[in-house]
C-alpha cells in the first residue's frame, strides 16, 4: 500500500493535479463561418432550373436561392440546406403540437406504394401522369406516393375490425410526397418532390366524422394564425381525391396560382371551380364578390366511405355489428408553407420568416477587425453568453457572425437577407459608458440600441416552438 493512505494521495491530487479547479467548460457558440450555406457555384454544376434566371418572377424562389437556402439538382427538385431544415423542423414540431393537440398519433407509411391499391380505388388511371410510376425487378407495378389514402384503410382493414369505443382515430405522418408535374416553377411552391404533413380519420357516423373535420380545420386556423399568415379558407373541389366536402386553405398572393371569390360582405368565400363561370354575386348574402389569388397551403376532405367501402375498413358498434367507418383526409403542405410565408412576408432583397420558425432568431455582429471599435469583440462575445445563460428559449438559436474580416455593414446587409427576427450590432456606442448595443427588430422595422439589460429583457419575450 502506497504511504499515507489514498486519503493523503487524493489530497495531494486535489493540490497539485492540473484538474485542480479546472474553470467550467465555455458554451460553444454557433460561428457564422462555419455553417454551410454554398453561396458561389459553379454553372456549369447547377442542373438546369425550371425557369430561365431571367423568368425567376416568383419571389420567394429567388431568395432562397440568392441566399443560399436551397439548391436546384434537377426541374422541381432541391437540396434543403442548413438554414432551410431548421425552419422545416421548427415548422413540423408546430404541426406537431396542433394535430396531438386534437388526438392525432403520429406514424409513417412507406413512400413507395402497390399500384394494386391504387387500381383498386381506381386512381391508378384517374391520377394520369401525375403518378410517378414505376416496375420492380420482380415486374411488381408501384407509385412513388402523392398522398396515402389507400395506404392508410388498407392498414386499417387489414388489423382487424375497430372497436367503436376506439373511434375516432386520427392518424397522421410527415413525409416526402411526389408529384410529377408537367411544369415545376416557383421553386418550392410547385416542385416534383416536397414535404406534406397526412392525416386520415375514422369515425362512427356522418355527423360525427363532421364533428372531426371541424376540429381538424379549427386546428389548421390556429396553427396559420400563429404563424402569422393572412389567410382565407375556401370552398374547394373535391378533385381525384374525391368526398362530400373540400376546403383549402389559401394564403392571397399575387404569384398564387388558384383563383378565388371571397365576399367582403359576410364569411362566404370559395375557389373559383365551384362557381358559375358568370357568377358575379355571393350565393350567402348577394354581396359582390371579389376575386384574388392565393397560394393552396393546406386542404381537407371529407371522404365519406369512399376508401372504406373498398377496403372494407370497418368498426364493431355497440351491438358488435361490424360498420363501416366514415372517413376524413387532410393535408398541409410543409414546404409550401415555408416558401409561401417567404413569398407574402418578404421585401424584393430580403427574407422574412414567421417569427416562430425562423432559422435562428438571434444573429450577433462584432465589429470588423481593425477597426476602432475592434475592442468591442469581447463585449459581444461576453453578451453571446450571457444570453444563452439569462434566455433558455434563444440558447442554440443564436448566431455569432465572426466573418470579422468583413465591415458590419457587410455583414448587417447578409443578416437583412437571411431574416433573423434580431440583429445586435456591437459599434462605437457599445464603447461608451453605459455600453449600449444596436438592436435590429426585422419583423418591425424598428432599430433601438439598448444596454446588456435591455438586451436580455426584449429577448426574455421571444417565444420557442
Amino acid at each position: 500500500m502506497l504511504r499515507g493512505g489514498w486519503r493523503e494521495i487524493l489530497l495531494r491530487l486535489g493540490t497539485h493535479s492540473r484538474f485542480h479547479h479546472c474553470p467550467p467548460a465555455r458554451r460553444a457558440r454557433l460561428l457564422q463561418s462555419q455553417l454551410f450555406r454554398p453561396m458561389n457555384l459553379r454553372e456549369d454544376r447547377v442542373p438546369a432550373l425550371e425557369s430561365k434566371p431571367s423568368e425567376l418572377t416568383c419571389k420567394s424562389q429567388q431568395l432562397m436561392l440568392q441566399a443560399g437556402l436551397i439548391h436546384p439538382t434537377s426541374p422541381g427538385c432541391y437540396s434543403y440546406l442548413p438554414y432551410t431544415v431548421r425552419a422545416m423542423e421548427k415548422l413540423i414540431a408546430l404541426i406537431d403540437k396542433e394535430m396531438q393537440a386534437i388526438g392525432g398519433q403520429k406514424l409513417n407509411m412507406p413512400g413507395l406504394c402497390s399500384a394494386e391499391l391504387w387500381r383498386a380505388s381506381e386512381r391508378w388511371d384517374l391520377m394520369g401522369k401525375e403518378l410517378f410510376r414505376l416496375t420492380d425487378r420482380h415486374n411488381k407495378e408501384y407509385c412513388l406516393g402523392p398522398t396515402h389514402e389507400e395506404t392508410i384503410t388498407d392498414l386499417i382493414a387489414s388489423n382487424g375490425t375497430l372497436s367503436y369505443k376506439q373511434l375516432p382515430l386520427l392518424l397522421y405522418q410527415i413525409t416526402r410526397k411526389f408529384r410529377d408535374e408537367i411544369k415545376p416553377r416557383f421553386g418550392l411552391l410547385r416542385s416534383r418532390e416536397f414535404y406534406m404533413k397526412d392525416m386520415y380519420t375514422f369515425d362512427v357516423s356522418e355527423e360525427a366524422a363532421r364533428h372531426t373535420y371541424r376540429i381538424v380545420c379549427d386546428a389548421y386556423c390556429h396553427l396559420l394564425s400563429k404563424l402569422g399568415l393572412q389567410f382565407v379558407k375556401v370552398q374547394a373541389d373535391t378533385g381525384s381525391i374525391g368526398g362530400k366536402m373540400s376546403h383549402e386553405f389559401q394564403l392571397p398572393a399575387g404569384v398564387g396560382e388558384d383563383r378565388l371569390l371571397v365576399c367582403p360582405s359576410c364569411k362566404f368565400s370559395a375557389n373559383v371551380e365551384m362557381v358559375k363561370p358568370d357568377q358575379k354575386e355571393c350565393p350567402a348574402c348577394q354581396g359582390e364578390l371579389t376575386e384574388t389569388k392565393g397560394i393552396e397551403v393546406g386542404h381537407t376532405f371529407y371522404l365519406g366511405t369512399k376508401y372504406s367501402c373498398i377496403f372494407n375498413a370497418a368498426y364493431s358498434d355497440a351491438q358488435n355489428k361490424p360498420v363501416t367507418a366514415e372517413m376524413g383526409c387532410y393535408g398541409l403542405g410543409v414546404t409550401r408553407i415555408l416558401a409561401a410565408s417567404i413569398e407574402v412576408l418578404s421585401t424584393e432583397d430580403s427574407i422574412r420568416w414567421p417569427g416562430l420558425i425562423a432559422p435562428y432568431q438571434v444573429c450577433l455582429i462584432p465589429p470588423k477587425k481593425g477597426s476602432k471599435e475592434e475592442s468591442a469583440i469581447v463585449l459581444t462575445d461576453a453578451l453571446y453568453d450571457d444570453l444563452a445563460e439569462a434566455v433558455p428559449q434563444v440558447e442554440g438559436d443564436m448566431l455569432l457572425d465572426d466573418r470579422t474580416h468583413l465591415t458590419i455593414g457587410k455583414r448587417l446587409k447578409d443578416a437583412n437577407k437571411l431574416g433573423y427576427p434580431y440583429v445586435i450590432i456591437a459599434g462605437k456606442r457599445a464603447l461608451d459608458t453605459p455600453s449600449e448595443f444596436e438592436v435590429w427588430c426585422q419583423n418591425t422595422g424598428e432599430v433601438v440600441f439598448m444596454s446588456k439589460e435591455g438586451v436580455i429583457e426584449l429577448l426574455s419575450n421571444v417565444q420557442a416552438v
